[in-house]
């Protein structure tokens, strides 16, 4: 997939509703932090420095389309425009620090956009993995495969006691970092979700809203805290467990809402839908807000006759970055911005709907 296809195509294939648990769960992501012996770590690294990892990696990377079979798009990030740079973070598959100015950064993403691979951002390499549904399995054996791959082809930096050395203390031993991404409109709306928030680290695990706006939109990230002294497997069944139990709080949060209240549920519901359907200005706020509500209606069968997937298209396709991007004009003002997201709601709102 070229560049600019990934940067204007308004659907991820690992973040939706096709997932195990995906009325609940939007997605799952691994991320390994990996680092080559005997140059420093980002940070401390001068110019020089960073070419070597780069031109190192690459070198490694050469064929990685070839022999995975699964094809990459190679993007300089320096050479990207503020606003491309801004799409890529839209969509999760770079970070806000790796856009930041800083020489030799590359990022290797799959056309499918389920793996990226970030070079020199806080570590020489972070691999991410991304699955629907509460795919952390999945996410993991993609993410170790290529991991595999490159420590094939370059010496990392590993201890036989703290296992493998990255930038942060906090990710040393296994250098993994496994989050899910939760809709948990059932436990905002019964007021149940600081419950979650609060219990979580005694787990291990952290539960917060997602970066922005994800406290308007429901999304609550969950992640585990913990890499240094557990196997990979160890991490990725608890913070499966934990998701498991959030999972039934939820479902349970939202059959009540079902029972009590459920005339004031449905309205709002329909109201959110309306605007969505019709409005011809809308704020991106007000979109994180509506849309949820709408996803909440279609998986309760309120709404029946849409797919659930307009949810996760409508969270990508709404953002500013991307709108600017498509319009090809970084220089649209805020009403034309809103303008435009409203027009483009409508148009997937649209074009997910059941017709029989």
């Amino acid at each position: 997939m070229a560049l600019d296809n990934l940067l204007s195509d308004g659907r991820l294939s690992w973040f939706g509703a096709g997932g195990r648990d995906g009325d609940v769960v939007l997605s799952s992501r691994v991320r390994l932090a990996r680092n080559l012996v005997r140059l420093p770590f980002p940070n401390r690294a001068d110019h020089a420095q960073l070419g070597e990892i780069c031109s190192a990696v690459d070198t490694a990377l050469e064929s990685v389309s070839t022999d995975t079979g699964q094809s990459f798009e190679r993007a300089e990030i320096d050479r990207l425009t503020a606003l491309q740079r801004a799409v890529l973070i839209e969509k999760r598959l770079i970070s806000e620090k790796f856009a930041e100015a800083q020489p030799y950064r590359t990022a290797y993403i799959s056309d499918d956009t389920s793996v990226s691979i970030l070079v020199n951002e806080d570590d020489h390499l972070r691999i991410q993995a991304m699955a629907p549904g509460l795919g952390l399995t999945q996410a993991f054996e993609s993410a170790s495969k290529l991991d595999d791959y490159i420590e094939e082809r370059l010496d990392l930096a590993f201890d036989e006691t703290m296992g493998y050395l990255t930038a942060y203390p906090t990710n040393l031993g296994t250098g993994l970092r496994a989050s899910v991404l939760l809709h948990l409109p059932g436990l905002v709306y019964t007021r149940n979700i600081d419950n979650i928030v609060n219990t979580s680290p005694q787990l291990g695990l952290a539960v917060h809203p997602l970066e922005g706006d994800g406290e308007a939109a429901h999304i609550y990230k969950m992640s585990n805290q913990l890499t240094l002294g557990y196997s990979e497997s160890e991490i990725i069944e608890n913070l499966r467990a934990a998701v498991g139990e959030i999972i039934g709080h939820e479902r349970r949060a939202r059959k009540a809402l079902s029972y009590f209240g459920k005339d004031g549920v449905e309205d709002g519901v329909w109201r959110a839908y309306g605007i969505l359907s019709y409005a011809r200005s809308l704020t991106e706020q007000e979109v994180f807000d509506l849309a949820s509500r709408v996803r909440f209606g279609i998986d309760r069968g309120i709404i029946t006759g849409i797919s659930p997937d307009c949810y996760a298209e409508i969270l990508v396709a709404m953002r500013e970055g991307y709108l600017k991007n498509l319009a090809e004009n970084e220089n649209l003002s805020q009403n034309e911005i809103s303008s435009v997201r409203a027009a483009r709601v409508r148009e997937i709102l649209d074009a997910y709907r059941i017709r029989g």
